[in-house]
């Protein structure tokens, strides 16, 4: 008996250009802060590509428009952590131009599990000085190898 289809996912590395160095969009669920510290993610639309995805996951997680895809980065293979279910994540490289807020909150768009709930968004330098959510981080370093969290070196 066959298990169910993993679920194709993207998850989105939006690094701007900050004051002092580079800088990357991650967000906080405010109603539930033991979710940690997350980059936007989730599900794939039937027929869409990656950069499409990942465009679509950061403008409804964060409300940040004007992202431009540069690539992807590679696909890891995981269980949900909470439903054990398969899924296939997508790591895409994005850039933002640069802009005066550095934090926000964003009530999440989309129809989708996340929405309604509201998110604190902020830009965060690179590297990171602790770890993402969800092993999120595992694949920073193949955008700059400088910021490969340290524990994965």
């Amino acid at each position: 008996m066959a298990g169910a289809p993993p679920r194709l996912r993207v998850a989105a590395y939006v690094v701007r250009d900050g004051a002092a160095g580079p800088e990357l969009l991650v967000f906080d669920h405010v109603d539930f802060p033991h979710a940690g510290t997350q980059v936007p993610a989730g599900g794939m639309k039937p027929d869409e590509g990656w950069a499409d995805a990942a465009v679509r996951e950061v403008a409804e997680e964060s409300g940040l428009t004007g992202v431009t895809p540069v690539a992807a980065l590679g696909v890891r293979v995981r269980p949900h952590p909470v439903t054990g279910e398969p899924r296939h994540t997508t790591y895409v490289h994005l850039t933002a131009p640069p802009g005066p807020a550095r934090r926000w909150t964003h009530r999440v768009s989309g129809g989708g599990g996340d929405d309604g709930l509201l998110f604190a968004c902020r830009f965060t330098p690179l590297p990171l000085t602790a770890p993402l959510a969800d092993e999120q981080d595992e694949l920073l370093g193949a955008i700059d190898p400088a910021w490969t969290p340290p524990a994965r070196r």
